[in-house]
């Protein structure tokens, strides 16, 4: 055997010239089922069955996050916002001030379908008694095949 070995050359470990965005898509796909199960909680105000009309008029305006909220439930409940008012007179004073120094001063009212229609005129009445002048009537369109509408965006009549 002579004197000389053979000996691999070593590796020099330098910087990777690869990103491994295994981790980031990991991240991503949870945050993405978060978004999927919160955002169906998000909904403004107490959850009810809407009326359902053929042509109803569109109002983006109650999806913004300062619309003023009156709902109505079947059982007669009347919340504003996620807050239940037992008496009108309250919910009548509560949505004056929120009105004041606004420039849109339209309250929207979102009511059962099956809610007696004697409450729902007995809320309104005592909201225009409050000074309310402009009230949208939140309803949901009828699809084309006749069957009722599963999520569509606000509309008022």
């Amino acid at each position: 055997m002579s004197g000389t070995s053979h000996k691999k050359p070593k590796k020099k470990f330098g910087a990777m010239a690869d990103i491994n965005v295994t981790p980031m898509v990991d991240v991503m796909l949870v945050m993405l089922i978060i978004f999927m199960v919160i955002t169906p909680m998000l909904s403004k105000g107490i959850s009810v069955e809407l009326v359902k009309t053929k042509n109803p008029i569109a109002m983006q305006n109650a999806d913004k996050d300062d619309a003023i909220l009156v709902s109505v439930t079947k059982d007669g409940k009347v919340y504003l916002g996620s807050d239940q008012f037992n008496n009108l007179t309250d919910l009548g004073g509560k949505v004056k001030d929120l009105l004041t120094n606004r420039l849109d001063k339209t309250v929207y009212l979102k009511n059962d379908s099956r809610a007696r229609f004697e409450r729902v005129v007995e809320v309104i009445d005592n909201l225009r008694g409050f000074g309310v002048d402009q009230l949208g009537l939140l309803t949901e369109q009828i699809k084309e095949g006749g069957a009722p509408g599963a999520a569509a965006p606000p509309a008022g009549i």
